[in-house]
């Protein structure tokens, strides 16, 4: 009998895994065409948000029920004191002292008939406050209801409504006219710069790195393939023995803390007799796809250090890191602390002390910035930066005026084209327009590992293959967090409390973010609230610190500035003039000048 024939076979590809990973790459190039349809955003967390809030609403009846009573009862009150023409200036003052919304502020909004627009408005508000989290919802699902349904709120506000906004009518009336006709050409030069055209009316000159901002005298010292370090010139004849070494963000320009004289940390902190160095981070390109977390530990800290001791040998180095540039200070801090440290770890300074300024290391509740991260959206952001191998500025800058909508678009728009003002640039703007990229492989580690994943509050962040726990930390540390602050929250911030054992300092500064810790000497308005807690110190609540912190008047830079003295050896040496020989170039180096428009 003849054998029997084989079994039938469909064709298969020849390699399993190329196919594999082609149809991954074509998904992922798919992927980043469509992201510009949708901001940037998934859309995937989003319907999964919508669908979340959807079936709770469906299947709790009688919550749902409460909800519409609430409605009906309100836009019933609403009708009748309209109806009536009651004073309605507490609902509208109300808004108006709002520091944080200024849209009501005229005091047209606070009369008739205005102010019924804007009752209806905050109800509005605080209805949709209330039905956006619904028992049993996810609390990310929560977090993203509120922030999108506050996004169609903004831009559903009377103060949108053109010549329907006071404000807006009272100009137009008495300029005849004139500020839309000046608003036209506003809206106009923005298309044209947008499409590579040059505006009609040119702004002013704006700020410039080593011309107008980042001008305190120094040099570039050291250099490698990430970062530049600057060693500013002694403005004292001595000078405090430890030197400070600050660490920036690397989503950022590093003058920020460098910005005019009257404003730069780095040249008020020259001027109390300190030695300080600076990173300026290289802007990535194409080519630094693959840099990851553990090299910028490596290149941007543990380098630097080592040069630091070279230049300033035997002396012990106050280390200060700000937003990103601290939660990786305080990655290396640990790594050094822990038995065995890390690699040439006799080549580095000991650490004098560790000062961290609106900078988390606890992603638990990281605020609003955690409402665009998941792993959907992590996924997308992967795919966006797999085509060029950074993320560009404009695409993060995009996520900060999502979050920041009312301030950042609706009410420049307004002035911009209602009122007819230029918004008149400052450093500050300067420098938030001076956009920078991340890499790829970092910027995707760093949003795993840390946001969400947790891995350095939960003491299993890797650094040369080990993890490093904050808790072996043993140096005294500065805490800076600020009251207004979306992007490290201070409530989050404040969690290294119970994340390590040292002797901790933590300050609570008025302002934002920026403003909170660019906040010199002489600023009007400027405040903290301050307190310690000693080594092994107990457990203080954020609430109950706050209630017992001792309040200052004026900026919380010479509370620093004392405190480092405090934690120094006393000891004070001739100013530490840089040899010329020695300077690679003038501050603010290099990199600080390349500038992309991506």
């Amino acid at each position: 009998m003849s054998p029997n024939p084989p079994p039938l076979q469909l064709d298969a590809p020849a390699d399993e895994a190329q196919s594999r990973a082609a149809a991954a790459a074509f998904d992922s190039a798919f992927h980043a065409r469509m992201a510009p349809l949708w901001g940037g955003l998934s859309p995937i967390s989003l319907a999964l948000a919508t669908m979340d809030w959807g079936l709770h609403l469906a299947t709790q009846p009688a919550q749902s029920m409460q909800l519409a009573l609430r409605a009906g009862q309100a836009a019933a009150r609403w009708w009748t004191d309209h109806l009536t023409q009651r004073d309605l200036n507490g609902d509208a003052g109300a808004a108006a002292g709002r520091p944080e919304d200024l849209r009501f502020s005229n005091p047209a909004w606070q009369r008739w008939p205005y102010a019924p627009m804007v009752r209806a408005y905050l109800g509005a508000e605080q209805w949709w406050r209330e039905a956006a989290s619904l028992r049993g919802m996810a609390p990310h699902h929560q977090e993203m209801a509120r922030v999108f349904a506050r996004q169609w709120l903004d831009l559903l506000s009377p103060a949108n409504a053109g010549l329907a906004n006071p404000e807006v009518l009272q100009r137009t009336l008495a300029s005849g006219g004139a500020n839309l006709a000046q608003g036209l050409g506003n809206a106009l030069d923005e298309w044209r710069v947008r499409h590579g055209l040059d505006p009609l009316h040119p702004p002013e000159r704006p700020y410039q790195p080593g011309v107008d901002v980042a001008i305190t005298p120094g040099q570039v010292v050291h250099r490698n393939a990430l970062v530049e370090l600057i060693q500013y010139a002694p403005a004292t004849p001595s000078v405090h023995a430890e030197p400070v070494f600050i660490v920036p963000s690397w989503i950022m320009k590093y003058y920020i803390l460098d910005l005019s004289p009257e404003n730069s940390m780095v040249k008020w902190l020259v001027d109390q007799g300190h030695t300080v160095f600076i990173l300026s981070w290289r802007n990535p390109d194409e080519g630094d796809a693959l840099l990851d977390m553990a090299d910028y530990l490596e290149l941007g800290i543990f380098d630097c250090l080592a040069a630091i001791a070279q230049r300033v040998p035997g002396e012990a180095v106050h280390a200060a890191g700000y937003c990103l540039g601290g939660t990786l200070l305080s990655i290396a801090a640990a790594a050094l602390a822990r038995p065995g440290a890390v690699a040439n770890a006799e080549q580095l300074p000991r650490l004098a002390s560790v000062s961290m300024l609106a900078a988390e290391t606890d992603f638990s509740e990281p605020g609003e910035m955690g409402v665009l991260i998941d792993e959907s959206q992590v996924a997308l952001l992967e795919d966006m930066m797999a085509e060029r191998g950074f993320l560009t500025g404009p695409q993060m800058a995009g996520s900060f005026q999502f979050l920041h909508s009312r301030e950042l678009i609706w009410s420049a728009k307004l002035r911009e084209v209602w009122l007819g003002e230029r918004l008149r640039p400052n450093d500050l703007m300067a420098w938030n327009a001076d956009v920078t990229r991340m890499p790829a492989a970092m910027h995707s580690e760093y949003l795993r590992r840390c946001y969400l994943r947790n891995e350095l509050a939960e003491s299993r962040y890797p650094v040369e293959g080990r993890p490093v726990a904050l808790a072996d930390i043993r140096t005294p540390i500065f805490l800076v967090g600020t009251e207004k602050d979306h992007v490290s929250p201070w409530k989050s911030v404040y969690k290294l409390h119970r994340l390590t054992d040292t002797e901790l300092t933590f300050v609570l500064t008025n302002g934002g973010h920026n403003a909170g810790i660019v906040s010199e000497p002489g600023h009007a308005g400027r405040h903290y609230a301050m307190r310690t807690k000693v080594a092994d110190g107990a457990w203080v609540p954020p609430e109950e610190w706050a209630s017992g912190a001792e309040r200052h008047e004026g900026s919380w830079w010479t509370a620093w500035h004392g405190w480092l003295l405090g934690h120094g050896s006393g000891r004070t040496v001739p100013g530490r003039v840089i040899d010329a020989g020695d300077a690679l170039c003038a501050a603010p180096g290099e990199n600080v000048l390349v500038r992309y428009n991506d």
